[in-house]
């Protein structure tokens, strides 16, 4: 049978099947505090974003949702991030080897192993690396939360043991309804939570090759070389601007001290990568922090991460091939290794279809509500990039938009592999060529 034939089947049906129990679930009398049934649309909104890892809300996690809710929510967390981990590390293993792609899938769905041993060993380091990540963050936190702040034991482990999983899974989920605005200048909250999300969002083949070589940067592959490059890039780049957007701001960094505003403004940049936490109010930021905070969120994270958006990868790759083609060199070259014109397409065809996507959410949305442009691009971009910011108006909007912007999260989470993949396994060698003829361009 040819039903994994194309593997982007099996990825949206597995994440619509988790959806769907999710949804469920939270529909249970027994998931709200009030013991009513919980609107549909509130139930599969808040699932699908748990499961795509995004961390929209259309109702207050920690009010709206009781205990067993909170549970199905860190549950579908934990499944959706370890389920985008293995799948996407899979893939990368699969379309790695050069040795019959095809075959190698279609063997994995009848054997259910692409090799019993490479299987065991990509799934136990997936597993582990996300456990020992989750459990590190999680004393911290607990630690923090009983000697800080005096909570008892038990809820400081509740609340370090989800905010953890939330952080390094980048889904943005928190059990109180400003985030983390309440511990903006408390390092020892913030920055774990901050570091999960970096960890969690670089991917598992770089943090794996990491762990493997860190001592040997010049072998170091493509992949983590403009990962770590872009990534680092970005974090203090975005720092630098947004700290200085916000500066002054009264109603965000401007009533902080300077430690804290740069603190706050660490927070600001990392978050847009898919985090989702936020430590200051973002419906009282300036116009331009959104539009930086947009940009980063459509970048996102690495690739086979939890992190969403177009990936730093992609991103990478297309200033390579802008910076090589302004200087009139025929390859494109990153290192000492030669960039294939066929990963140079499919960087080019997941961007356009990124921006694609946006520009047509964005004006849909528009349609549909009395918003204006800022917010309403912040809020379609945060769905896309399965991030979990908001400028306040995702609770307020019409069920039409709602569902909108459960399409995007779905869209955001699975599309990006699922459209990479399919290129990759649909390459094929041309027996001819067609005479060359070069339009005007520009």
């Amino acid at each position: 049978m040819d039903r994994f034939r194309q593997p982007a089947q099996a990825i949206v049906a597995g994440f619509g099947a988790a959806v769907a129990t999710g949804t469920a679930l939270l529909s249970l009398p027994a998931a709200t505090e009030s013991g009513q049934r919980a609107a549909f649309l509130d139930a599969l909104f808040t699932a699908t974003s748990a499961v795509c890892v995004t961390g929209l809300v259309t109702v207050d996690t920690g009010g709206h949702w009781s205990l067993f809710g909170e549970l199905v929510i860190l549950g579908l967390i934990q499944v959706g991030g370890l389920g985008i981990m293995t799948m996407a590390t899979l893939v990368a293993v699969l379309l790695s080897r050069r040795l019959g792609l095809r075959a190698r899938m279609v063997a994995q769905a009848e054997t259910k192993a692409l090799r019993a041993a490479d299987l065991r060993r990509v799934l136990r380091n997936v597993v582990l690396f996300s456990l020992i990540g989750e459990i590190a963050v999680a004393v911290v936190l607990t630690a923090r939360f009983a000697l800080a702040y005096g909570d008892p034991f038990g809820r400081a482990v509740y609340h370090g043991v989800f905010h953890s999983v939330a952080a390094f899974n980048n889904a943005g989920f928190a059990l109180w309804p400003d985030s983390l605005v309440r511990f903006v200048g408390d390092p020892w909250i913030v920055m774990p939570i901050c570091l999960a999300v970096i960890v969690g969002g670089l991917g598992f083949p770089v943090v794996f090759e990491l762990a493997r070589s860190w001592r040997r940067p010049r072998g170091w592959s493509v992949l983590t070389r403009v990962t770590l490059g872009v990534t680092a890039a970005l974090l203090v780049g975005g720092t630098l601007v947004l700290t200085a957007a916000e500066w002054n701001n009264p109603a965000t960094f401007g009533r902080l001290d300077p430690p804290d505003r740069w603190l706050a403004g660490f927070t600001a940049a990392v978050m847009p990568r898919s985090g989702g936490f936020n430590s200051v109010d973002v419906g009282q930021m300036r116009a331009e922090s959104w539009l930086i905070t947009d940009v980063l969120m459509f970048i996102g994270g690495g690739s086979a991460g939890t992190a969403g958006g177009i990936k730093v990868t992609t991103f990478g790759l297309l200033a390579f091939v802008i910076w090589a083609e302004m200087r009139g060199e025929k390859h494109v070259n990153v290192g000492h290794r030669r960039l294939p014109e066929a990963t140079q397409r499919q960087a080019v065809a997941i961007a356009l279809m990124g921006v694609g996507l946006v520009v047509a959410a964005t004006f849909t949305l528009m349609a549909l509500t009395a918003h204006g442009l800022d917010r309403v691009l912040f809020e379609v971009t945060s769905a896309f990039g399965i991030v979990g910011l908001s400028t306040g108006i995702t609770a307020d909007l019409p069920p039409a938009g709602r569902i909108l912007l459960i399409v995007l999260m779905f869209a955001g989470r699975t599309g990006p592999l699922t459209v990479a993949t399919a290129l990759a396994l649909r390459e094929r060698v041309r027996r001819y060529q067609l005479p060359e003829e070069r339009p005007i361009v520009g």
